[in-house]
């Protein structure tokens, strides 16, 4: 598994929120310039996250976005998600029932779950607040 630019970057721009959440919205022009992402590239990936009730969007001159929620109520593995889709180490384990035709004799197969399981627990008990707690 590998984490594209598009699941890094809206892990920076949910930070960054997160770290506005007792002031006013923040435009995509601040956040663009904030965390050097293009606007283009931002619109897309706000749209995302707007799209799954992760942020929400005022309009006008004190325009611009927020956080939701409460940044505790974030998992980062939701965040990932919801951007990049599953998490999987192995596209077999993307399904379920896994409807690989070697799953039976697999000898492999424990291991891609562990893996799996444990990236996904580890991804799910840490939270945009932990992570701004950290900074």
């Amino acid at each position: 598994m590998k984490i594209s630019t598009k699941g890094r970057y809206a892990l920076r721009i949910m930070v960054e929120l997160a770290q506005h959440t007792k002031d006013k919205p923040i435009s995509l022009k601040q956040i663009s310039q904030n965390q050097d992402i293009s606007a283009k590239y931002l619109e897309s990936i706000i749209s995302t996250l707007h799209k799954a009730g992760f942020v929400y969007s005022t309009r006008g001159n004190t325009g611009g976005y927020m956080l939701a929620k409460e940044a505790s109520e974030y998992t980062i593995g939701s965040i990932l998600r919801t951007t990049e889709g599953s998490l999987s180490p192995v596209n077999c384990l993307e399904c379920e029932p896994n409807k690989c035709k070697r799953s039976n004799e697999c000898l492999t197969l424990p291991l891609w779950k562990n893996v799996n399981h444990i990236l996904n627990s580890y991804l799910d008990a840490v939270t945009l607040e932990d992570l701004i707690k950290k900074m």
